[in-house]
C-alpha cells in the first residue's frame, strides 16, 4: 500500500478522502491548519497541524517519510480560507504551491492530485457540455487562485515527466450535512430571502462529496502510468434544479418561506442585485446568474471511465 500525504486533510473534502484511503489500507498523513476528530484514532492515520504556507513543516514531513502520493486539497476555501477569497489568500496559495510541488517532485512522489474548480472555465451560453479542453476564463478570486495552482503544477511537471498528475475540476460540493453550496443557489444575497424563478426548474451542476472521493480513490488505485495524467471534470451526472434543492431542504432541514418570482422582468431585477454586490467576484459561493438562465453541464465522460458516479442529492449521505 501507499503512504499518502493529504494537504487540507481535515476539511470537508479532505476528511472524507482520508477516510476512504484508510479503508483501502493506505497509510495517511493529514496536514491541516485546523484539526477535527473525523479520522482520529484510526489505524495508519496521523495528523500534523500546520498552515498551508509553513515550508519548514513540510520539509520535515518529506525528510521523515517516504511519500508515494500527494493529494493537494489545501486552500480549497471550505476549511483553510473563509468564503471570501482575498488577494492576500491568493498570495498564500501561490507560496504554498511553489514549495510543495518542488518538494514532492524532488522527493520521488509518483502521483500528484490537485483539486481545482469548474469556475476556471469561460461560461458558455450554448447547450454543449463544458469539456476539459474548453477555454479558461476565471472570474472569481477563487477561480484565479486555482488557475494559478494548475499552471504552477504543469510547469513543475515539465521536468518530472514520470509523475502521474491529475487536476480535478469539480463543481461546488455538498453532503447531507454540508448544504451551504446548495442554499446559496436559492438565496438572495441582499436580504438572505429564499427564492425561485418561475417553476424553479432552472438548475445547477453540483458535486456530492462522495462522487469526488470515489473518483480520487479509483484514480489512486487504477492510474498506473502517465497516460492517465491530465485534467478531469468531476461532478454529479445530472443538474440539480432549484425546486429539488428546496424539496431537499424542506425534508431534511428547516426552510422558511420561498418566494416565487417570474422569469421575465423580475430576472433582470435579480441580476441587478447580484451585479451590485461588491463581493460577487470574490465570493466563491456567489450565485452566478448566467447559470440560472442556462443549464450548462460539465462533461464528466472522461472521469466516468475511471469511476461510476452513483451519488446525487437524493441518495447522498
Amino acid at each position: 500500500m501507499n503512504t499518502i500525504l493529504v494537504m487540507g486533510g481535515c476539511g470537508l473534502i479532505g476528511q472524507h478522502v482520508c477516510s476512504g484511503l484508510l479503508k483501502k489500507g493506505n497509510t495517511v498523513i493529514a496536514v491541516d491548519e485546523k484539526e477535527n476528530n473525523y479520522n482520529a484514532g484510526k489505524l495508519n492515520y496521523s495528523f500534523i497541524q500546520s498552515a498551508p504556507d509553513n515550508k519548514e513543516a513540510f520539509e520535515k514531513i518529506f525528510s521523515q517519510n517516504k511519500i508515494d502520493i500527494v493529494i493537494h486539497a489545501s486552500c480549497t476555501v471550505d476549511n483553510d480560507f473563509e468564503p471570501i477569497v482575498t488577494d492576500k489568500q491568493i498570495a498564500i496559495s501561490k507560496e504554498c504551491d511553489s514549495f510543495i510541488y518542488e518538494m514532492a517532485m524532488n522527493n520521488g512522489v509518483k502521483m500528484f492530485i490537485l483539486l481545482s474548480t469548474d469556475q476556471v472555465y469561460e461560461f458558455t451560453k450554448s447547450r454543449e457540455p463544458i469539456r476539459e479542453e474548453d477555454k479558461l476564463k476565471p472570474v472569481t478570486n477563487y477561480a484565479v487562485l486555482k488557475v494559478e495552482s494548475e499552471k504552477a503544477l504543469i510547469r513543475q511537471l515539465q521536468t518530472h515527466k514520470n509523475v502521474i498528475a491529475c487536476i480535478i475540476r469539480h463543481s461546488p460540493v455538498y453532503t447531507h450535512k454540508f448544504i451551504d453550496n446548495l442554499t446559496a443557489k436559492i438565496t438572495d444575497p441582499k436580504d438572505n430571502s429564499k427564492f425561485v424563478c418561475g417553476t424553479g426548474q432552472y438548475g445547477f451542476q453540483l458535486c456530492c462529496v462522495h462522487n469526488l472521493v470515489d473518483f480520487i480513490l479509483c484514480f489512486v488505485r487504477s492510474a498506473t502510468d502517465t497516460t492517465y495524467s491530465g485534467t478531469y471534470n468531476v461532478c454529479d451526472k445530472h443538474i440539480i434544479t432549484a425546486s429539488q434543492i428546496i424539496a431537499f431542504m424542506r425534508e431534511n432541514y428547516h426552510l422558511g418561506t420561498v418566494i416565487s418570482r417570474s422569469a421575465g422582468g423580475t430576472l433582470s431585477k435579480i441580476k441587478s442585485i447580484f451585479s451590485k454586490n461588491p463581493e460577487e467576484k470574490e465570493n466563491y459561493r456567489y450565485l452566478d446568474m448566467n447559470k440560472l438562465e442556462h443549464n450548462n453541464m460539465l462533461d464528466c465522460t472522461k472521469a466516468s471511465k475511471i469511476v461510476v458516479f452513483r451519488w446525487d442529492i437524493n441518495n447522498t449521505k
